[in-house]
């Protein structure tokens, strides 16, 4: 798998920053990013997603909170959403 480059949190202070990488083969995203606080956890688990679908986090999952600022880095292939019941 080689990952390629997207972006670092701009004017990052030090090296601890959100960072957003692409797989190159999947296009799969993979972000490092700070990890959600309890409050923002809880407030996930409440809003949920689907019915039906569990609201607990995963051992092997975790919730990050991605700077709106990152967004900038994450590639805009096409408007459709491919699967992930991504909503409305």
């Amino acid at each position: 798998m080689g990952l390629k480059f997207l972006g670092i949190y701009p004017n990052t202070p030090d090296d601890g920053s959100p960072t957003i990488w692409q797989d190159e083969e999947t296009g799969d995203l993979v972000i490092q990013s700070w990890k959600a606080d309890e409050e923002t956890v809880r407030q996930a688990q409440e809003v949920g997603s689907i019915p039906g679908h569990s609201t607990d986090v995963p051992d092997h999952e975790t919730v990050i909170r991605l700077p709106a600022n990152m967004l900038q880095f994450i590639p805009h292939l096409n408007s459709e959403v491919h699967g992930g019941n991504g909503g409305t």
